[in-house]
Order: structure tokens, then sequence, then C-alpha cells
């Protein structure tokens, strides 16, 4: 990678990671409110609490969603880069279509892998988010067109194409839209590598869940701060190092084990207390 690319993945990192951006706090508390107020929380001082719940959440999240964040983005930097993408004789374009329905397919699956309903409508509600981010805040403006070579503006095109179709099936409800695909989705469009990609959704899973401890008043914002720094670092790289290789199974069945390769939820209390938010008597978050 060149140090202009590598400059641009970096300059798209600071990008995403703008907290104004729809990651999750301001409306998941990812299972974290319904675990204070079953009464997890109090047993231990509440850094402590928090830390270990953001352990084991982020270790079952991983484990769950890369596998569908990599096989979208990898199906889209496919598509963008390939030759036979252009428009056919007929104005079809085949692999628009062909990547658009196995976009679909995987997000069908992370649907009937979501156990409970107040996960699934997290994820669908930040999943539309980012999609409409792409077209309203990243793609690149008429007027700044003529300053971009023909085969950047010509890629800028087809994935601007591939995401406004993928979009217009979510609302009509014909895909649900899901938080994994869409960020695979998105940072591939960006050309953000594979790497940086699954990194930066797992960092933004934890960082999501330390706002929504200090929207709940149990963390202040600089003692989150201090456990962003000290603590989230080393899970977050080793969650993405153990998951960075797993697969959904759908696409590459050859030798594939669905036990050690495949997606899987870890951490079943977590997936019990997400179901039970919505039985709150008061709530701050909608999932």
């Amino acid at each position: 990678m060149s140090d202009n690319e590598s400059d641009l993945e970096t300059y798209i990192l600071l990008l995403l990671s703008d907290s104004n951006l729809p990651t999750g706090s301001f409306v998941a508390s990812s299972g974290l409110e319904s675990y204070v107020k079953h009464g997890f929380a109090s047993s231990s001082p509440t850094d402590v609490a928090t830390v270990d719940f953001l352990r084991d959440s982020l270790a079952s999240y991983a484990r769950g969603a890369l596998p569908f964040v990599s096989e979208a983005h990898k199906m889209v930097m496919k598509y963008g880069l390939a030759e036979d993408g252009k428009v056919q004789e007929a104005g079809k374009d085949e692999g628009l279509d062909s990547v658009l329905e196995a976009l679909s397919e995987l997000d069908a699956l992370y649907q009937a892998m979501t156990l409970n309903h107040v996960a699934r409508r997290a994820s669908m509600s930040q999943g539309v988010a980012l999609l409409t981010l792409y077209s309203k805040g990243f793609s690149r403006p008429p007027f700044l067109s003529m300053h971009s070579g023909a085969e950047s503006c010509e890629r800028e095109s087809r994935m601007r194409i591939l995401l406004d179709r993928f979009k217009l099936r979510v609302r009509k409800e014909e895909v649900h839209g899901h938080l994994p695909v869409c960020w695979g989705i998105l940072t591939a469009a960006l050309g953000l590598s594979l790497q940086r990609t699954q990194y930066l959704h797992l960092f933004l899973h934890a960082r999501s869940l330390l706002s929504a401890s200090v929207r709940l008043n149990d963390l202040g914002p600089y003692g989150a701060q201090q456990i962003l720094l000290h603590a989230v670092r080393p899970l977050v790289a080793a969650e993405a190092e153990r998951s960075r290789d797993l697969q959904t199974g759908m696409f590459e069945k050859q030798d594939f084990d669905e036990i050690t390769q495949g997606p899987a939820n870890t951490w079943p209390l977590g997936e019990i207390l997400a179901g039970r938010h919505d039985l709150q008597h008061s709530r701050i978050f909608n999932s």
C-alpha cells in the first residue's frame, strides 16, 4: 500500500469513528441497560462490572457479526474491481444483480441467527442509517466530480448505485438491512481494507457500550475514556484476531467447519437480557 493510500485509509477511519455518526450508542445499549436493571452490575464496582459486560458482549458480537461484515465487504470489493460490472447492451448490470442477491441472502441469514427482536430492531435501525450516511454524507457531490479521475468516478458511481439499490430493497421490506451487512457494504464502498473494517467495527461496538454506560450514569465521561484507552484496545485486538477468518459458509462450503469457522452466539445470558429489554418499567434506550 502506498503512502497516499495509507493516508486515505487513516482519514476514512477518522471520519467513520466520529461519535456523531449513527453507530449505536444513541439508540441502543446492546443489552447493557437490561443488564444493569436486572441487578447483574450490583455485585461489583461499576467500572469492573462495565468491563466484564464489555468483554463478554464483545466476544459474542465478534463471533456472531464479523463473518457477515467480512463476506459483505469481500463481495462489494470484488464487484467494485470486476471488469464485468459495467452495464451490458441490454441495459442490465449482471454483476450488480448478482451481488445484490448475494447480499440479500447474507442479510436473511443474519436475521435468522439474531435470536431476539430487540437486537434485530437495533441492528436494522443502525443498518439503514449507514446506507443513508453513504448517499447523503460520503458520496461525492456533483460539483466535485470534475476534480476526480474517470476511473475513480466510475467506481464511485457503481458503488452509489449498489447502495441505493440495496437501500431501496430495505425500504420495500424485501431485505432487513442489518448492521454488520451494511457496515461491510459501506466500508467496501469507501475502499477501507477488510482488516481495518473488522477492527473498527469492534471498536465502535465497545465504544457504544461505554457511551451507553455514561448515559445510564454508571460511568463518568473521564472514567469511560480511561477504560477506552487502557482496557478496550487489547480486548478489541484479541477479538479481531480471533474472528478475522470466520465465515458464514454460504458461499465457500468446501472444507467449511461450521462449529469452528462459522458464526455463533457465545454468551446466552447476554442474549436473554437483551431480549428482556422491553419488559423494563422505564427505559432510556430503544433497544
